[in-house]
């Protein structure tokens, strides 16, 4: 359990949990695939060996969290059994069969002069995640940051902080058994906040933040970190029906975007439909969600043709539901559909259903997300959808990393000059 510290000690400690962060990130930089599939094998066998005492620790944060009034679905999340810590093993084993991003030679050129110049790819160095609820995250982290040769600073939720701390253990003591070096995987064991406040300011020990949770939580980190941050605040993701859709397929889209899965990011939380053929598609698509269960607030024309639709407020065109709810509106084409994306959308999937390659083409140049789709669900934005293997989290920046994060965005690149003697005259 975690215990009471005095700011003093935890800036004290994780200066210390830093730096060593910091020595272990260089050693890892250096070790070779087949050493660090093994220290990833070896942390998957010790979790499972320690299951007994994982689902202990586990029980304490499952008694803590019934006492504070968590919902059944949070306390669902943080639940660790057998088929739970199992699946947690077998994913660390899962990542020795991606292909490590170390190493690969991104180009080449050679100079009049006769240097070689090789862009070469190499760990980041130290990432910190800060991240809420499930317990799962520090083995998924941990196991990805290490496959690309990072060490990693955690920082979990209070809620899970038993079973987060018992897992770290787990995979140090598995991967310093098989030669990982000492302090490449680390968790901060304090559940005050002052924690996360010294982490956010150790730019000279850490080299990139993901914050993983709710907007709250992100925006927090973005605020006051003087680290580099990847992260997406929220995913209100759209479609947009086009007056030359089919519609049997629109409405497919639709309701596997927004039914499907409707807690997650890349659900859909506004649906678009351009006017030439709102009279026609809205009463349709109103019918097949409101059967789903889902609430509808629209335009006025869409309250109009669909009488169990509310009318939309301003901040409903800005709101992630995370549940289910849509937002409708009609709009007089692609142009205006784009516009409303880019001012109300949050960058993160959006989609049109449409058959008309210039209408296609003025979506998928025009909308500024990092996913953008033409006929198909948004909820393939994901890593293992995407042919990652694994996924760290997903980016609407720009700089670095955009959409969903796997091994090659936890990598950044030098250049590697060789010459015979070349000054420069």
């Amino acid at each position: 359990m975690s215990r009471s510290v005095s700011p003093e000690e935890i800036h004290s400690s994780l200066m210390e949990m830093g730096e060593k962060c910091k020595l272990a990130a260089y050693r890892l930089a250096g070790m070779t695939s087949a050493q660090k599939n093994e220290c990833l094998r070896k942390m998957a066998d010790a979790i499972e060996a320690a299951a007994a005492d994982i689902k202990r620790e586990n029980q304490k944060d499952l008694k803590a969290g019934k006492e504070k009034g968590l919902s059944a679905a949070m306390l669902d999340r943080l639940k660790l059994d057998d088929a739970r810590i199992k699946s947690m093993a077998d994913g660390l084993r899962e990542v020795t069969a991606l292909d490590d991003p170390v190493g690969k030679h991104l180009s080449s050129v050679v100079r009049p002069n006769g240097i070689k110049i090789d862009k070469v790819s190499v760990p980041l160095g130290v990432i910190g995640i800060i991240f809420e609820s499930r317990p799962n995250v520090t083995v998924d982290s941990a196991g990805l940051c290490l496959k690309a040769g990072n060490a990693v600073l955690l920082r979990g939720g209070s809620e899970a902080i038993n079973s987060n701390i018992i897992l770290a253990h787990c995979l140090n003591r598995g991967g310093v058994e098989s030669g990982m070096p000492d302090g490449a995987v680390q968790l901060i064991p304090w559940t005050d906040r002052e924690a996360i406040n010294v982490m956010l300011k150790m730019d000279q020990y850490i080299d990139l933040i993901i914050p993983r949770g709710g907007e709250g939580l992100i925006r927090t980190v973005v605020e006051n970190s003087t680290i580099p941050v990847i992260k997406h605040y929220k995913g209100v993701c759209h479609v947009y029906v086009d007056a030359e859709a089919d519609m049997d397929m629109a409405e497919n889209i639709i309701i596997n975007g927004k039914c499907q899965r409707p807690g997650v990011c890349n659900a859909v939380e506004t649906l678009l439909v351009n006017e030439n053929v709102a009279e026609e598609f809205i009463p349709r698509i109103v019918a097949a969600l409101t059967e789903k269960g889902v609430e509808i607030c629209g335009d006025s024309t869409v309250c109009g043709l669909a009488p169990c639709a509310v009318p939309a407020t301003e901040d409903d065109w800005y709101t992630e539901y995370l549940g289910l709810k849509i937002s409708v509106r009609t709009v007089k084409d692609v142009c205006e559909a784009v516009y409303h994306i880019n001012k109300y959308g949050s960058h993160h999937s959006d989609c049109i259903v449409s058959s008309n390659k210039e209408s296609v083409g003025i979506f998928l140049n025009g909308v500024d997300s990092s996913t953008v789709y033409h006929n198909v669900s948004t909820r393939f934005t994901d890593g293992g959808e995407f042919g990652m293997g694994a996924e760290i989290g997903i980016s609407t920046d720009k700089l670095h990393a955009r959409g969903p994060m796997g091994l090659p965005e936890l990598t950044t690149y030098k250049y590697i000059v060789t010459g015979s003697g070349q000054v420069r005259p």
